[in-house]
């Protein structure tokens, strides 16, 4: 019997194997995924920002985590030799709407502990001769990194401590039992793991391996396709990130230009519903996830609520025209021409029985199973404390 499963090898999964084993050297930990390679979903498509924590509700996981993990990402990369930046982002206001959201993200990040500053239209300019705006928020802590590549060097770590990962082995069931030898019995492709405790860290398909664990599943998975371009490699309009001030009643942070740790701007991602939790191309379809968040009494309310976003988001998918329309708000030099192809990415995003997007990372448990049911941006960025978290967790279960 093993200690611990891990089902799914995303940064977050590998995180917490690896604050097993280190807190625990020997504990018999094994991490299972239906990919062929660690780091395939969330992890792998993404904007690579290491965030510094802005956005997030003082108090909530989301703040203080990221805060955390921003450390423990840059130190970590450090310690393996893999390639990280610090660019600093500017948040960028637009309009006179967007200057008193601007004030109100600043006052939210000095209240947790974020170093930011403000900076007004003619400091914005020298420090971005081609962005446009009425002011930013400077955040100089922000950086950049290849997360597959933090989750390889994860997943190596993991095996070198004498933990396993098994791949393309998905998940078909999962039974919990007690008495006198309580455990979990998670059936795979590739065979039965028999362990102590079970952690799912799921990511997309979140809900559904909640519900094999016999949880109360009151939330269901609703992926939001993000897309993005990529800029020439011979343009590169801005050194640090740009992200508009975001809609505070919406879980996104906007179409932003961010410069990545390879040499590309990327531009991107847009919001829109995505009719297949795992198609990454374009048109993608699957019946099953659509008929998931459409018989979802939650996902019509969140639609009533959003009706006229979702309706640009969908504009703006179909339209590079409109799409760039958003970019040039605050950076006009980019032109359609600019615009070339780049890998969309899929937020895995909870919404409630209440039609709202459940803002915080939302972890869910019983006697030896703990989920990580919403788990969206930043929690690249947060995934080492988050393991850390439910580290302390397991091991006070499990004795």
């Amino acid at each position: 019997m093993e200690d611990v499963v891990v089902i799914g090898a995303g940064i977050v999964g590998l995180a917490t194997a690896r604050a097993l084993l280190l807190a625990r050297p020997g504990l018999r930990v094994v991490v299972v995924d239906k990919a062929d390679e660690v780091g395939a979903a969330q992890t792998g498509h993404n904007s690579g920002v290491i965030h510094a924590g802005l956005y997030y509700a003082p108090g909530s996981l989301k703040a203080r985590l990221c805060r955390a993990g921003a450390t423990a990402t840059t130190q970590f990369c450090d310690e393996h030799g893999i390639p990280h930046r610090t660019v600093g982002k500017l948040v960028v206001a637009t309009d006179p709407t967007e200057l008193g959201r601007m004030e109100a993200l600043h006052a939210r990040a000095l209240e947790n502990g974020i170093p930011v500053r403000r900076v007004d239209r003619a400091e914005l300019a020298e420090m971005e001769p081609l962005v446009t705006g009425l002011g930013a928020v400077h955040s100089p802590a922000t950086g950049v990194v290849d997360f597959r590549r933090v989750a390889r060097a994860m997943a190596d770590d993991v095996l070198a401590r004498g933990g396993s990962v098994r791949l393309r082995s998905a998940v078909r069931a999962v039974q919990e039992s007690g008495g006198s030898s309580p455990g979990v019995d998670v059936e795979t492709d590739t065979g039965l793991v028999r362990a102590r405790y079970a952690v799912a860290c799921a990511g997309l398909q979140a809900d559904r391996v909640a519900r094999l664990g016999g949880l109360d599943v009151d939330f269901r998975i609703v992926p939001f396709r993000g897309e993005y371009y990529q800029l020439p490699l011979d343009r590169r309009p801005v050194q640090r990130l740009i992200y508009p001030v975001p809609d505070p009643a919406l879980p996104f942070l906007g179409v932003h230009l961010s410069p990545t740790i390879d040499g590309r701007v990327t531009v991107g991602p847009n919001a829109v519903l995505g009719l297949a939790r795992e198609g990454y191309a374009r048109w993608s379809l699957d019946p099953r996830d659509v008929a998931s968040f459409a018989t979802f009494p939650g996902m019509w309310r969140f639609a009533r609520h959003h009706v006229r976003t979702g309706l640009a988001e969908v504009r703006d998918s179909i339209s590079r025209r409109a799409y760039l329309q958003r970019v040039q708000r605050y950076c006009p030099s980019v032109t359609l021409d600019d615009l070339r192809p780049y890998p969309a990415g899929i937020r895995a995003q909870a919404v409630d029985r209440s039609g709202t997007s459940v803002e915080d990372f939302l972890l869910r448990r019983t006697a030896r199973q703990l989920h990580v049911c919403n788990a969206p941006s930043p929690a690249a960025t947060s995934a080492i404390p988050i393991g850390e978290l439910i580290r302390d967790e397991v091991l006070a279960a499990i004795g």
